[in-house]
């Protein structure tokens, strides 16, 4: 397959595999508890544990993808991700829950490395906000689909059916990358030298830090929404599917972002409005009783900024150092998704209530236009010193 349009399709089916696997934990939370006898804080542990890998192997993950290529390590990531959930499936041991999250999420990080790697190596050049807006609408899409699947699945058939379901989502993955081919002139150009200038280096980290603050607002509406809800009176089932609204939204939206970004030249001010604004929505949902309203807002407005931030680095990387630069990249965004749901599960706990959750994804959302800003800085010293 040498369309990058039909490249991008499959790239886009097997990351949905990811945020498949990461949702099962939160979107059966509820059961987990029962079933262990854990609380809120010992869930977020197991949420933010599938993103502890990506602390220690996002940068070799690079690395490693450089080494054996772009398919065999996909595979072999994919492979990981199906043993860890079938280990997840089959324990009723909280350790063995945790050791099986963790093989999952040395999987996911490998294989998001390396597909957001492959993915810029098609469009680097050629509407590149668009296609990883397209891209990163695979995550929304797949925690989408589990919100409305795996409550159902889980209330029917138990924890470890939901477990069972997401291997095998995963293991689909393995048959569909082998159609991928890499783009022309790959291979020559991965000869090449991979070391980041000072200030690439600076700008991936902030870029890095962007998505990652970005993701960790967005992860507490569905991490800890089902839970807050559930606090008001909702069932599993009603909770999850007002949830997976915004996520179904953000599947119009986030590309959408990407296409305004490309059409009128303008990302950062497109980033930053849309931010602001999902920064205040996630403020207001803990506070008021419009739920499904603020929801529907979150899902248009929150999609917007993923195209725009996604293309980021590739303002500063090239074809050789791109397998590097995005281990380092995910290595800043892995940090933060592991911290922020730990996190966010501590201070539910203290204050008895996930609505704590959702006011620190508040804050972290917030952050981020003073870091973009930070990135044009870096870029624009960048360029300047290249032309002198």
């Amino acid at each position: 397959m040498r369309n990058r349009w039909g490249i991008l399709s499959i790239l886009f089916v097997v990351r949905l595999t990811i945020a498949f696997q990461f949702q099962s934990v939160a979107a059966v939370a509820p059961l987990l508890q029962q079933s262990f006898g854990v609380g809120l804080a010992d869930i977020g542990i197991l949420i933010g544990l599938y993103f502890t890998p990506g602390i220690v192997l996002a940068l070799p993950g690079g690395a490693i993808g450089r080494t054996l290529g772009d398919k065999p390590t996909t595979i072999v990531a994919l492979l990981l991700m199906t043993a860890g959930s079938l280990v997840m499936a089959t324990t009723d041991v909280w350790g063995w829950q945790m050791a099986g999250r963790l093989a999952s999420g040395a999987g996911g990080v490998l294989l998001t490395v390396q597909l957001t790697k492959m993915g810029t190596d098609w469009f680097a050049g050629k509407e590149i906000a668009t296609a990883m807006a397209i891209f990163v609408n695979s995550w929304p899409a797949g925690v989408a689909i589990s919100l409305l699947v795996l409550p159902a699945i889980g209330t029917a058939y138990g924890a470890g059916a939901v477990f069972l379901v997401a291997g095998a989502l995963t293991a689909i993955g393995i048959v569909l990358i082998t159609f991928y081919q890499a783009p022309p002139g790959a291979t020559a150009s991965a000869a090449g030298s991979g070391r980041l200038d000072p200030l690439a280096l600076l700008a991936v980290i902030v870029a890095g830090a962007i998505w990652g603050l970005y993701n960790v607002g967005f992860a507490m509406i569905f991490s800890f929404g089902p839970s807050l809800l559930a606090e008001r009176g909702w069932s599993i089932a009603a909770a999850g599917s007002a949830i997976s609204l915004v996520m179904w939204l953000s599947v119009i939206s986030v590309p959408a972002g990407g296409y305004l970004a490309d059409r009128f030249k303008r990302p950062f001010v497109l980033a930053i409005v849309a931010s602001l604004v999902v920064a205040g929505l996630l403020a207001w949902l803990t506070r008021s009783d419009a739920v499904i309203t603020i929801l529907v807002l979150i899902g248009l407005i929150g999609g917007h900024p993923a195209g725009p931030i996604m293309s980021l680095t590739a303002r500063v990387l090239v074809r050789e150092t791109r397998a590097i630069g995005m281990g380092v990249f995910y290595t800043l965004f892995y940090a933060a998704m592991m911290l922020g749901p730990a996190v966010a599960g501590r201070l539910a706990k203290s204050a008895g209530t996930a609505a704590v959750a959702l006011d620190l994804g508040a804050l972290t959302v917030l952050a981020c236009p003073p870091l973009m800003w930070l990135f044009e800085r870096i870029v624009s010293v960048r360029h300047r010193r290249a032309r002198s």
